[in-house]
This record gives structure tokens, C-alpha cells and sequence, in this order.
């Protein structure tokens, strides 16, 4: 008999992750360490960061050190696959040897899509979504610098594309490949004071994603669970005050740890179902990943409740409730509460239906690669429909503990869209 007949998952994976560089004055290493790899001329890859001085700072630390540096500054939010092409064309062209990612999730994945692309001689990057599609895995040296406390980017095997070669179903793709682990991970929460505050709580449910989807995940990968655990009670104990007292050194440093390891819990642990249907509603309205996540979460937990109610017990626990006195089962909803408290603290909307995506940054709207739908996401049959069939071909979703079909996610994702808690 096969194995997969009998466990869904009969041989679990630990994927490895990069050598890192975290805490204070971190960032101010990237020149001599970019030396230590090899670089002599470097691709830096950014959204711009536009009035924060990092992007030039940076750059200016890397040529003192003797690295010429080539600026690719035009990454999208949701990092589209023209971006990828366009920063792999200029590594070419300019002869670099190394790439630099300065930003979040966008900017890190961007430069790892690059990085494939030209390992690749200039294959599309569409052609690389899913699991070890690279064929060559001797692509170029990768620093990846954050300065938000979210993605987990810079130390994970994933990237997440938007193709965008279909604009009436554009579709949002994840890539697992261990060739596109960086060769340096930075994180330092100095870079994190500049981040806007409702930046902050949108990377903030993005770390509480990541923990907590792989410590319920159907994978039950036991190296992965201590970490999740852990990271859900850092981002419970200092997203507040990441979010109102910008530079509270302690709040940005446990989240700039809460980061890390969630995503070091992910990287073999699996995701679920609200990175699925973060990347749906990012597909086809370009809103921000991580508040996609936030208004995500607390339906995706409620949801998941039945299949994992030991867990979310443990999970509100975690999150600083006292469930003593508690059955398992209330101790669970407790942790549904606790998100949702969390989320109304911090600013997150109710639901997509308060998400006017032209109120994110838009570098390329002049271009007419990539246009908008309107001034808010619908709540319409048809779009709570395209969302929950997009759900059902993401990466993310078998990881999930509980069955998914489209009728399933249907009521998930009308509620998300159109109701509150």
C-alpha cells in the first residue's frame, strides 16, 4: 500500500535556513559582510522606502566598503512578475554578482525571484511556481535587510508572485525552493522605527500567521511547534506597543524575534488557509498581504476550531488569557476573542469591505500593467466566489487542518468581506 494512503505527510522535511544577523547595529555590517561573500557589484532591490533615508544609507554603507551598487528601486506591494523580470534583466545587463533586498516580504521575494530568473538565463518566472522547480540551483548571493517585523522572507525557502499575464485572473503564486534561501539574513529593529504604524499592525498579523498556522497545521511537524507557540505570545505581549510607541527598542525587538521565528516554524511547519485566502484577495485587488491576513485570521481560527480545538486552547494561553477554569473548548474561543481584541487595538478593519486599496502606494499605476478595480473590494457573489476557488489551487492550503472546498470557504469569505465582529 502507499504511503500516502495511510499519513498525508508519511516523511516530514526540515528545510534549512541562513546564517543571520540580528539586533541592534545589525544593518550596519552589510558592506563588510557583501565583501565576505564576494560581492564587487551589487543589485540592490527596494519598493523605494521613499523619505526614510535607509535605501540610501544602506547603499552608501556597501560602497564604502568597495561595492559598486546598481538600484533597482521599483518593487510593487504584492511583487508582480514584471518586477522580478525587469530586476533580473538589469542584474544582467549591469554585470552584478550579488543581490541586496532592503524592505519587507515584497522586496525580499522580488529579489528571490530575480535570483531564479537569472540562474534560469531569463526564463519567465511563472514558470516557477510550486515546490524545487529550479533546475539549476546555483543562483546568485542574496543579503536580505528588513525593515518591517512581518514576513520572515529573509530566512524562509518561500516567495510569493503575482502573474500578472492575465489581467481578468490575475493569480498570486507561491514558490518553495531552497536554491532561493538567502545568504544572509539582517534584522535589525532600529529599521523597523520608521515603519508606519498601520504598516506595523498589518506585519504584526502576518507574524501571528505565521505562527500560528503551522502549530495547527495538518504537517504536526513537532520541531516547528515550539517556536509557533513562542512567536504567538511575543506578538501578543509587544505588537501594542510596536504599533503606538514606534521606538520602543524592546516592542520592535520582540517582533523583530517573533518574525524570525515564526517563519523559522513555517519554513518546515506548513501554512493554512489564511495565507490562501490573503493570496486570493491579493490577486485580484493588490491590498496589503499582511492586512489581508488580519482580517483573515479570526474567521480561518474559528473555522479551524473543530479540527484543533487542543491547540487553540494552548494558543489563547499564549495570547495572555487566563483559561483556568476553562473546558478546552471555551479556552479555544478564547483565542478567537483574543484575536479579535487584538485586531480592533491595533486598527485593523472589520473586514475587506473597509479596505480601499487605493489607499496603498501604487509605484506603477502610470504604466498600465497592473490597474485597479474599483475603490473597495465587493462582497458580490461572483467576487466571494473567485476567492474561494482561488483558495483551492494555493500551495498553502493543504497544510490547512481542516477540509477546504469552495462551498466550504464560501461563508468564510463572504463574512470576511461583508461582516463583523
Amino acid at each position: 500500500m502507499e504511503l500516502n494512503r495511510i499519513w498525508d505527510f508519511p516523511i516530514k522535511e526540515f528545510h534549512p535556513f541562513p546564517r543571520a544577523m540580528l539586533g541592534v547595529g545589525a544593518h550596519e555590517m552589510v558592506g563588510v559582510e557583501a565583501k565576505k561573500l564576494g560581492f564587487t557589484r551589487a543589485l540592490l532591490v527596494t519598493t523605494g522606502l521613499r523619505g526614510s533615508g535607509i535605501v540610501e544609507d544602506l547603499k552608501g554603507k556597501l560602497e564604502w566598503a568597495g561595492v559598486e551598487v546598481v538600484l533597482y528601486d521599483k518593487v510593487e506591494s504584492n511583487p508582480k512578475d514584471y518586477n522580478v523580470m525587469e530586476a533580473a534583466a538589469l542584474y544582467q545587463s549591469e554585470k552584478c554578482d550579488g543581490v541586496v533586498s532592503i524592505g519587507g516580504g515584497s522586496s525580499h521575494d522580488a529579489a528571490k525571484g530575480a535570483r531564479v530568473v537569472v540562474a534560469h538565463d531569463g526564463r519567465n518566472i511563472n514558470e516557477f511556481e510550486g515546490f524545487e522547480k529550479s533546475t539549476n540551483k546555483q543562483n546568485p548571493p542574496h543579503i536580505a535587510i528588513s525593515t518591517t517585523a512581518g514576513t520572515g522572507s529573509e530566512t524562509s525557502w518561500a516567495y510569493v508572485i503575482t502573474d500578472t499575464s492575465d489581467m481578468d485572473q490575475p493569480h498570486k503564486w507561491v514558490g518553495f525552493d531552497e536554491s532561493t534561501i538567502c545568504s544572509l539574513a539582517i534584522d535589525d529593529p532600529v529599521l523597523y522605527y520608521d515603519c508606519p504604524q498601520h504598516f506595523t499592525a498589518f506585519c504584526g498579523f502576518d507574524v501571528l500567521a505565521h505562527g500560528s498556522e503551522p502549530y495547527v497545521a495538518r504537517l504536526d511537524f513537532p520541531p516547528s511547534l515550539g517556536n509557533a507557540l513562542y512567536s504567538i505570545e511575543l506578538v501578543a505581549k509587544h505588537l501594542r506597543e510596536a504599533v503606538f510607541e514606534p521606538r520602543n527598542l524592546e516592542a520592535r525587538s520582540g517582533m523583530m524575534h517573533a518574525q524570525y521565528i515564526a517563519a523559522q516554524a513555517f519554513n518546515s511547519g506548513g501554512l493554512g488557509i489564511v495565507h490562501s485566502i490573503s493570496h486570493a484577495v491579493s490577486a485580484f485587488f493588490d491590498s496589503h498581504h499582511g492586512l489581508n491576513n488580519a482580517i483573515a485570521l479570526p474567521r480561518v481560527w474559528e473555522y479551524n476550531l473543530p479540527s484543533r480545538y487542543e491547540r487553540y486552547a494552548r494558543i489563547a494561553t499564549a495570547m495572555g488569557v487566563d483559561t483556568s477554569g476553562m473546558t478546552t473548548v471555551q479556552a479555544a474561543d478564547a483565542a478567537v476573542d483574543a484575536a479579535i481584541r487584538l485586531s480592533k487595538d491595533v486598527g485593523i478593519p472589520d473586514n475587506f469591505g473597509q479596505v480601499n486599496k487605493d489607499s496603498y502606494d501604487k509605484n506603477r499605476m502610470d504604466t498600465g500593467k497592473y490597474s485597479g478595480r474599483g475603490p473597495s473590494i465587493p462582497g458580490d457573489d461572483a467576487t466571494v466566489r473567485k476567492i474561494s476557488e482561488h483558495i483551492q489551487g494555493d500551495w498553502c492550503t493543504p497544510g490547512n487542518p481542516r477540509e477546504v472546498t469552495v462551498e466550504s470557504m464560501l461563508p468564510v469569505v463572504s463574512h470576511a468581506i461583508n461582516k463583523s465582529y
